[in-house]
């Protein structure tokens, strides 16, 4: 893998400047350790917000739900 490619890759999983450059620094000195704990951390930060996500979408649906059982019909 190119250090371009890796960048790339970085930046679309949505690491910042610094954490691109970070993670380089560790993978030019084969640090493959703090690699792992950098992109790790990211998954967890991503992971987290999904699940932020998925509890408004439910909420949002609560609100459908109830508007759609006080209608007439509903």
């Amino acid at each position: 893998m190119t250090v371009g490619d890796l960048v790339l890759n970085l930046e679309a999983a949505g690491l910042e400047e610094e954490q691109v450059e970070q993670y380089l620094s560790c993978w030019r000195a084969g640090k493959v350790k703090e690699q792992l704990s950098l992109l790790t951390a990211r998954r967890a930060a991503l992971l987290e917000q999904v699940h932020r996500e998925e509890k408004q979408i439910g909420c949002l649906d609560y609100l459908v739900y109830q508007i759609g059982k006080e209608q007439p019909g509903g």
